[in-house]
């Protein structure tokens, strides 16, 4: 996978749109729509809802390119290591577990 800036281009492309169409649809300038495509300036986690209804495409999907990119991109910064992967899939894991909720479970005689 790419960038998140590059997948929005790639997918902006596919529907023959401008950096003017499209900003015009999410709100966004084309001057800004430019840096976020090139890396130099980030997507509003704000705006993800709205990215994956105009790209008509699953919010889930388009979450996890945004925010895969967001840690790949932290991950290179830091210089770690291959495993800091593993690491927060473990983590994430963990999180999951934690945070689901518990059914009740009735054992009086009705």
């Amino acid at each position: 996978m790419t960038s998140f800036g590059n997948f929005i281009k790639m997918e902006r492309e596919k529907r023959e749109w401008t950096q003017t169409d499209f900003g015009a649809r999410i709100g966004i300038n084309s001057s800004a729509i430019s840096r976020i495509e090139n890396g130099t300036k980030k997507f509003s986690v704000s705006k993800l809802k709205l990215l994956s209804d105009i790209f008509d495409m699953d919010s889930q999907k388009v979450n996890d390119l945004f925010f895969a990119d967001k840690f790949a991109q932290e991950a290179y910064k830091y210089k770690c290591s291959d495993n800091v992967f593993v690491v927060a899939e473990g983590t994430a894991t963990y999180l999951r577990s934690i945070n689901t909720k518990q059914g009740i479970i009735n054992f009086e005689n009705e």
